[in-house]
């Protein structure tokens, strides 16, 4: 921005404008909204600008104000004709006209948006990338069958990143592999509003139903099977016992022959307990994509 031929107030304006506008840019999203004490839509726009840049905090959001009757020439260098005008800015430069947008709802889509594309640095995303090589560690510590270990691990996680769902979630099914299921329901069951939504806590309630399935004797039922193999629900039984045991591959296989003979079987009960399981593992767990590919094949061919 120009200085030459300016005078002290216009210097003044000029260097506050470097200050709380283009420093703060180099890191953070930078809302920047032009307004004046006699303009009603500013009014009617400042708190919710307000309550965005606070709900934005920890990620990099800041919220700066121009007074275009005090600030004219701050305000004349971005063709400012209309307020409220506002702008999105990093790293010294706008980054998208956020005029148009006057709703929370709106203004938030647009932020999440730029968010998504741009590396701002926010206390939240600082925290994100100190905890997913954490998140990584305890993962492969469960998956490699210490779920004490895991436990603990998710635990210290968690005190630093209390509302972190992957962390949540990784917790809970480790207390699952720890035998127990019970310490997790109350964990999962503790959980609310979008956080309970949230697929990493799907995962881990998919994990604890497919720990709850009940340990038995189903020799009877194996005999039964071996006299009749359309018996789906002696079949279906010794599925559950199966995964009881830990063996899934062989519950898996049990499943499948259900779903190969009668998909439709007791309202698809071995359709949705399969795809139970294959939650339960995780969408990039190897198992579970062969599996996956195992059940489009009897699906759709």
């Amino acid at each position: 921005m120009a200085t030459l031929g300016v005078n002290e107030a216009e210097r003044e304006a000029i260097e506050r404008f470097q200050r709380d506008v283009i420093e703060p840019s180099m890191t953070s999203l930078v809302i920047l909204d032009f307004w004046a004490e006699w303009c009603g839509p500013c009014k009617q726009l400042a708190p919710v600008l307000d309550k965005i840049a606070a709900d934005y905090a920890d990620r990099g959001v800041k919220l700066a104000k121009i007074d275009v009757e005090a600030d004219k020439m701050i305000a004349a260098q971005f063709r400012v004709q209309s307020i409220p005008t506002v702008y999105a800015f990093f790293q010294g430069q706008p980054v998208a006209d956020l005029t148009n947008y006057r709703t929370e709802a709106q203004l938030k889509r647009v932020i999440d948006q730029l968010l998504g594309q741009l590396p701002v640095k926010g206390e939240a995303q600082d925290l994100a990338a100190e905890v997913e090589p954490l998140i990584a560690m305890g993962e492969q510590v469960l998956g490699d069958g210490d779920a004490a270990r895991a436990e603990s691990i998710f635990s210290q996680i968690r005190d630093m990143d209390p509302d972190n769902p992957a962390v949540i979630g990784g917790l809970a099914r480790s207390m699952i592999g720890a035998g127990k299921a019970d310490e997790a329901r109350a964990l999962l069951d503790s959980l609310g509003g979008e956080l309970a939504k949230a697929p990493a806590i799907a995962r881990a309630r998919a994990a604890l139903e497919v720990a709850a399935a009940p340990a038995a004797d189903v020799s009877a039922e194996e005999a039964r099977l071996a006299a009749n193999p359309d018996d789906h629900e002696a079949r279906f039984a010794i599925a559950q016992a199966k995964m009881a045991a830990g063996d899934r591959d062989a519950a898996a296989d049990e499943l499948l022959e259900i779903i190969a003979r009668d998909r439709d079987w007791n309202d698809g009960a071995a359709r949705a307990r399969f795809l139970q399981m294959l939650e339960a593992a995780g969408f990039e767990d190897p198992w579970g994509r062969a599996q996956r590919r195992r059940l489009s094949a009897l699906l759709f061919t």
